[in-house]
This record gives structure tokens, C-alpha cells and sequence, in this order.
């Protein structure tokens, strides 16, 4: 049976991830955006945290405290605050995660102390491919057996890219079906491109070229099979559902307290008809959509394949995120469209939802 009330250390975990949220992050949001950048101090101060620190492993200096839902609670409140700094945050996950899920005891003992130590160390996750057939197990991004290892050819986008970051998983194609590959950022024959995005300015995401990026044997995460590939995108869509459902929340807390302060014809915006239902809609599928998740991570949690229901929160909580931040430039009418006011910048941001893959984990 599933409980809907957190315990007591999640409910703590929320309170403490809100208030850091909501003192540090979200006053930042907006210059952020704007000057294309997340300040050094702030990803430090969120490191101390340890609220990726804490899912890791003891036996490799985590706090083997590993919880689908807690990763959900946390991504919701940091993307409450804003999503490019939520997934910034949440980044180290993208390698840590997959490691601890799919490596060996050598490649745990490797790669996993960097990301218990006292400095923030990014992590990025390479699956998107700028084709319109991608197809997350079918990349077009190929891995031929050579020499003891393999060679990797193809083309990734919307890869998360921050500073301090020294490896990459790449999901390739390879005989046996798609596979995920740990390769250092500084090998022969990788090259980057900035991206320019819609949304997420923030966050810096580069399109990723392989050509001939020779990749050891040992590089090979995970069963010799596709099944460790449909285990990171599970867990990468219900992360991105839970990120979404943050979205979605705070398009519709501004929009909330704008209808309420904003009058015409004498009385506040929300007291109208036309306004109170669309407000009311907002409320239901924000609940309704959070449900799908909280479902999905409980199921992960109890060690179920859970493709059907990670899929489904997903759909859902982009769809809801959309209309949501659409209903809030809305509900705002012109201000909706300045730039002084959070909802445009939550509408670009949830746009996005439709294209990402994997760009967090739980």
C-alpha cells in the first residue's frame, strides 16, 4: 500500500531543500537566466546538502540512504525554485546514480569518491540525438567492438555541461543492443558546441560529437544487454516528472497570488468565474500529475520494473507543466509576457519537458 505522508527525515528533507530553495535559489533565478550562468557559491552551498551525497553507497563514503521517492521530494522543491538551477544541482547524479546502479566494485571505487567529497563535481548524461526518429533505446549513436573496447561514433544534444565535470556517460548502440558508456570528457575525438536553448539558460548543455572516441572495455556500465539503458531512462523520466511537477507548481502560485491581488471592475481577478475555474484546473492536475510520480518512484523503491508507470508520470507531468505555465502568463494577461515576471520564464522552461530525456535522475 502506498503512503502519501512522508515520514518524518522527508518531511525534514523537504522543509530544509524549501527553505534552501526559497532563500538562495529562487532570489537568483531570474539573473541567472539571463546572464547564462549559476554562481560557484550557490552549487557549493547545495552540495552541502548532500542531496545527491546521501544516495551514494557507504562503503564509498555516501550515506546509502537510496530512495526514489526522497530523490522526487528534493526535485520537486529545487524546481520550484527554478528548473536550470534544480538540474544543475541535481547533476552529479547523472554519473554517480548510474554507477552505483550498473558498475562494478572497480568502477564504483573509480568514479563514485568524487562525488562525496567536499567540492561540487558536475556529472553529464548524453542520450538525446538532434533527429526527429531518435528513440532512447535505438540510438543512431554506434559503439563498434575494437581492439579490447570500443569506438564510438554519433551525435548528442541537450547534454548538461558544467564546469568541473571530467566524465560523461554516453548511451551508444552496439551489437547486443544500447548501452551506457563512462567516458572521460577529455578524450580524442569528443567535441563540444554550446547550445543556445528556448529555456533552461542557465544551465549550460552543449551538443556532444563523437568521432572515433576509443572507449576501454572497462567503460561499459551495466548487463550485456539493453537493461541497464531502460533502467537509467525509467529513473531519468520520473526524475524529470518530479522536476516538472515543480514547474508546475510555482506557474501556479504566482498566478494564485497574482488573480488575488489583481482587481478589475472593483473585485480581485480571482473572484471571476473564467479565472477561478482555470486557477482550480491548475490545482487538480498539479495533484493529479504528482500522484503518477509518487506512484512510479514507490514502485522503483520496491524494486519493480516500472517502464509503464515512469512513462506515464512523465507524459503527464510535462503535459500538466505546459498547460499550467501557459494558464499563468494567462491568468497575468500582458505581464505574463514581461520578462520582469516569472511565468514567461516558466513557460520556455516547461516547453522543454517534451524534448528532454534523462536530464535527472532518481
Amino acid at each position: 500500500m502506498i503512503d502519501f505522508q512522508p515520514t518524518e527525515e522527508q518531511q525534514l528533507i523537504i522543509e530544509v531543500v524549501r527553505q534552501f530553495a526559497g532563500n538562495e535559489l529562487r532570489p537568483i533565478a531570474r539573473d541567472c537566466s539571463e546572464l547564462r550562468e549559476i554562481p560557484a557559491k550557490v552549487l557549493a552551498q547545495a552540495h552541502e546538502l548532500g542531496l545527491v551525497a546521501t544516495s551514494i553507497e557507504e562503503s564509498h563514503g555516501g550515506g546509502g540512504e537510496r530512495c526514489a521517492v526522497t530523490g522526487c521530494l528534493i526535485a520537486e522543491e529545487l524546481a520550484h525554485a527554478d528548473l536550470a538551477l534544480a538540474l544543475a544541482i541535481l547533476s552529479p547524479a547523472l554519473i554517480a546514480l548510474p554507477v552505483c546502479d550498473l558498475g562494478s566494485e572497480e568502477q564504483k571505487s573509480a568514479h563514485l569518491p568524487a562525488f562525496t567529497r567536499s567540492q561540487f563535481v558536475p556529472g553529464s548524461l548524453a542520450v538525446v540525438e538532434p533527429d526527429i526518429r531518435f528513440d532512447p533505446l535505438a540510438p543512431r549513436t554506434r559503439a563498434r567492438a575494437q581492439d579490447g573496447g570500443f569506438v564510438l561514433d554519433g551525435t548528442k544534444c541537450f547534454v548538461p555541461w558544467l564546469e568541473g565535470g571530467t566524465q560523461v556517460i554516453v548511451i551508444a548502440a552496439t551489437e547486443r543492443g544500447p548501452r551506457p558508456f563512462l567516458i572521460s570528457r577529455d578524450c580524442p575525438g569528443l567535441s563540444v558546441v554550446p547550445e543556445r536553448n528556448m529555456g533552461i539558460d542557465a544551465l549550460p548543455t552543449v551538443e556532444l560529437t563523437l568521432e572515433g572516441v576509443f572507449a576501454p572495455a572497462d567503460a561499459l556500465l551495466g548487463p550485456d544487454d539493453d537493461r541497464a539503458v531502460r533502467s537509467l531512462i525509467d529513473r531519468g523520466r520520473v526524475g524529470l516528472a518530479a522536476t516538472a511537477i515543480g514547474v508546475a507548481r510555482a506557474a501556479y502560485e504566482v498566478a494564485l497570488e497574482y488573480a488575488k491581488e489583481r482587481e478589475a471592475f472593483g473585485a480581485p481577478i480571482a473572484t471571476k468565474q473564467a479565472i477561478a475555474f482555470k486557477l482550480a484546473d491548475m490545482a487538480i492536475e498539479i495533484d493529479g500529475a504528482r500522484l503518477l510520480v509518487w506512484e512510479a518512484a514507490w514502485k522503483l523503491d520496491q524494486g519493480d520494473t516500472v517502464t509503464r508507470e515512469a512513462t506515464l508520470a512523465h507524459c503527464q507531468a510535462r503535459r500538466v507543466a505546459l498547460e499550467v505555465a501557459d494558464g499563468a502568463v494567462q491568468v497575468l494577461g500582458g505581464h505574463g509576457y514581461i520578462r520582469e515576471y516569472l511565468p514567461e520564464l516558466h513557460l520556455r522552461n516547461a516547453r522543454g519537458f517534451a524534448a528532454f530525456e534523462a536530464l535527472a535522475l532518481v
